[in-house]
């Protein structure tokens, strides 16, 4: 396992792309989160918004390029065809995909880390000025305040359980190009489909089962009593799918050929 690990790792930090795509995690994430926190308003009679989540607003954008980055992991073997090498140098295909996914997460824990503090600082330099002060009851964003690093630490989570369902994806579905479309419909389709249905019960369902809408529930610092989920609750539905596709990926691995 630690030599399945030792190469996993110089693959992803040697092969091409994989750097930009992190580095640009970090931007995005970012630069996504103050521009949002700067372009909402909040007056003397309330804000209404959780600032936290403002500052976090990022983390829809950035999770795109960390399943772009695992998707890549896998995808980029079998295109290549170098996953022959790979199954010849590690014969247990279980184990292959294991250090990749314990290469991907730790590597997504440390950039998704930056990500996400570099988000938390921007929104307390960027979200006083858009009227989120003491005087309208708002404190500067804080990690050591409880519900901000919970938020925090939780969305860090949320990127990683992200990469390990793009990773399982990949992996039963083989082709990169397949597989990111695969993943990002996942993703990004509960959320869109609460928008077009009507039913408010309906969209507190595919809250709750989504995996991006229950998984972000982790961020919410305000009126957690009117949640769809709760928040840890939401980020063990995101577990859950993340478990169940490397379970479907690893199985789908050891019975297809190469």
């Amino acid at each position: 396992m630690r030599r399945a690990c030792r190469a996993e790792w110089t693959k992803l930090r040697t092969e091409a792309g994989h750097g930009r795509l992190l580095l640009g995690l970090v931007l995005v994430t970012a630069g996504v989160g103050a521009a949002v926190s700067a372009g909402v308003r909040c007056p003397a009679a309330g804000c209404g918004q959780d600032q936290v989540r403002l500052s976090l607003a990022g983390v829809t954008v950035g999770q795109a390029l960390v399943a772009i980055t695992a998707v890549l992991l896998v995808g980029n073997e079998y295109g290549t065809g170098l996953i022959r090498t790979t199954f010849a140098a590690v014969p247990r295909r279980g184990t292959v995909l294991a250090a990749k996914a314990a290469v991907l997460s730790g590597t997504v824990l440390v950039v998704g880390g930056a990500a996400v503090l570099a988000s938390v600082l921007a929104g307390r330099l960027v979200l006083p000025g858009s009227g989120y002060t003491a005087e309208h009851g708002y404190a500067p964003l804080s990690l050591a305040d409880g519900p901000t690093l919970r938020a925090a630490a939780g969305s860090v989570v949320y990127l990683v359980l992200v990469a390990l369902l793009a990773l399982g994806v990949a992996a039963a579905v083989r082709d990169a190009a397949a597989a990111v479309g695969a993943v990002l419909a996942l993703l990004y389709l509960f959320p869109l489909l609460s928008h077009v249905v009507t039913d408010p019960q309906l969209q507190r369902l595919l809250a709750r089962i989504g995996p991006m809408p229950a998984g972000l529930a982790i961020q919410a610092t305000t009126d957690l009593r009117h949640l769809p989920i709760g928040p840890w609750a939401g980020l063990g539905v995101l577990a859950l799918w993340a478990a169940a596709m490397l379970l479907l990926g690893g199985t789908l691995l050891r019975l297809r050929d190469a």
